[in-house]
């Protein structure tokens, strides 16, 4: 089991900038593939991007891709995500996930262990 803790949001204008990090309890955080979600008011769940055990490979959603890039520091337990050139519309609770399939997952019910989210607002 993994618990998972979000930090690194807040408030930012448009254009700029922030680093979203997962840190995750356990010994067996190298093991999950792991992703970031966001939820905006109103609006379902939404996959942003993911990456496997060893950080390899990734996906993300077509509109963070060049703008977002996710990445893992196993040694520390740590996921990433460097948010630049944000939008407005990037405004939304962003949660990280894991998950043990070994494989890239964009939906959130494959996902089983969830953070509390943090609050990203981007303002025009």
């Amino acid at each position: 089991q993994v618990q998972l803790t979000e930090s690194g949001g807040g408030l930012v204008q448009a254009g700029g900038s922030l680093r979203l990090s997962c840190a995750a309890s356990g010994r067996t955080f190298s093991s999950y593939t792991m992703g970031w979600f966001r939820q905006a008011p109103g609006k379902e769940r939404e996959f942003v991007a993911a990456i496997t055990w060893a950080g390899v490979s990734t996906v993300y959603l077509d509109s963070a891709k060049g703008r977002f890039t996710i990445s893992r520091d196993n040694a520390k337990n740590t996921m990433y995500l460097q948010m630049n050139s944000l939008k407005p519309e990037d405004t939304a609770v962003y949660y990280c996930a894991a998950q043990g399939t070994g494989l890239l997952r964009t939906r959130a019910r494959d996902y089983d262990y969830w953070g509390q989210g943090t609050q990203v607002t981007v303002s025009s």
